[in-house]
C-alpha cells in the first residue's frame, strides 16, 4: 500500500494492517520455498563445480576447505590436484602455505581483522565457546551472520532453541534457520521441515525436505520416506525427489574429487579449515 502522506498513512493504515501482514507472509514464503541455485558453499572457484554437502562424524565439512589467504572455499579435488603436483601454495591465489601453526594462526587472525565472517565464526566464536563463554560466542556468531555467513545463521538457530548464550526464543530460532535455508543451507532447511511436521504442517514440511533433496542432502530422502509412509507425500512426488537427489549428487562429482577420497593424506595442509 502506498500513502500520499504521513497524515494519510496515520488515518488509513489500521484498515490495511491485516492485509499487509498477510501479504508480507506470502512474500516471505515465496522467498523461503524458492529452490536455491546451490548450497551455501557455492561452487569451487577453480573447477566451478558445486561443492558437495558431505560432512564427517564430527559434522565438519569433508569435501572442501576454507583458505584464509584468499578467503575461498576450495574443493578437495582441486586441492588434491595441486598437491599431487607437489605445489606448496594455495591453488587459487598461489600464496605460500604456512610452515608452522603460528603462521597459520596469524593468517586466520588477519581474516578476522578484515571482518571475514567465516574467520570470525571459526576463530572468535569457537574460542569463546570452548572457554565456556557462551554469551560472547553468541555475539561473535551473530556478527558473522550479519556479515552474510549462512552457517552462523544455522548456529544461531540452535543457540536460540537451546538458550545457549541467549534467552530461549523459538521464533528467533526459526527466523535464523529461514535465513540460512534461503541462503542454501540444507541442515537449516531440515530443521524447519522437522518443526513444520511437529506442528502438523505437512505440506510445508514436505516442501522443505524436497528442496533439501534437490540440494543433494541424503537425510532429506530419509525424512521423505517417512512422510511417504505416513501418507503426506505421493509415490510420484517421492520418486521425483529421489531422482532430483541423485542428479544433485552426480553434478558434484569429478575424477579429481573421487581420487581425493582415496588419498586423504594429500589434503592435510596446516592452514586449511574444514569447519
Amino acid at each position: 500500500v502506498k500513502y500520499c502522506g504521513v497524515e494519510c498513512q496515520r488515518n488509513h493504515r489500521p484498515q490495511h494492517k491485516r492485509v499487509c501482514k498477510k501479504r508480507a507472509a506470502e512474500l516471505r514464503d515465496e522467498l523461503l520455498f524458492k529452490q536455491p541455485e546451490n548450497i551455501h558453499f557455492g561452487d569451487c572457484p577453480i573447477c566451478f563445480i558445486a561443492i558437495p554437502t558431505g560432512t564427517d562424524e564430527a559434522g565438519k565439512l569433508n569435501t572442501a576447505a576454507y583458505h584464509p589467504c584468499c578467503s575461498k572455499m576450495i574443493c578437495n579435488g582441486c586441492i588434491y590436484a595441486s598437491r599431487l603436483q607437489k605445489i606448496e601454495t594455495c591453488p587459487f591465489c598461489r600464496t605460500q602455505y604456512p610452515s608452522n601453526d603460528d603462521e597459520a594462526s596469524e593468517m586466520m587472525n588477519k581474516r578476522v581483522a578484515a571482518n571475514d565472517p567465516y574467520a570470525i565464526r571459526v576463530v572468535l566464536a569457537a574460542k569463546c565457546w570452548k572457554e565456556g563463554n557462551f554469551r560472547e560466542s553468541f555475539n561473535h556468531t551473530k556478527q558473522a551472520a550479519k556479515l552474510g555467513d549462512m552457517e552462523a545463521h544455522q548456529q544461531l538457530g540452535h543457540m536460540y532453541l537451546q538458550g545457549e548464550g541467549v534467552e530461549e526464543d523459538i521464533d528467533k530460532a526459526i527466523y535464523h534457520w529461514e535465513e540460512a535455508a534461503i541462503g542454501g543451507h540444507p541442515i537449516a532447511r531440515m530443521s524447519l521441515g522437522v518443526i513444520e511436521g511437529e506442528n502438523d504442517m505437512h505440506e510445508r514440511q514436505v516442501k522443505h525436505f524436497i528442496i533439501a533433496a534437490n540440494q543433494g542432502w541424503g537425510a532429506a530422502i530419509e525424512q521423505l520416506m517417512g512422510c511417504y509412509e505416513e501418507g503426506h507425500v505421493s509415490k510420484d512426488v517421492f520418486e521425483e525427489a529421489l531422482r532430483a537427489y541423485q542428479r544433485a549428487v552426480d553434478a558434484t562429482k569429478s575424477p579429481q574429487r573421487d581420487a581425493a577420497k582415496q588419498n586423504p593424506d594429500l589434503l592435510n595442509v596446516r592452514s586449511l579449515s574444514h569447519s
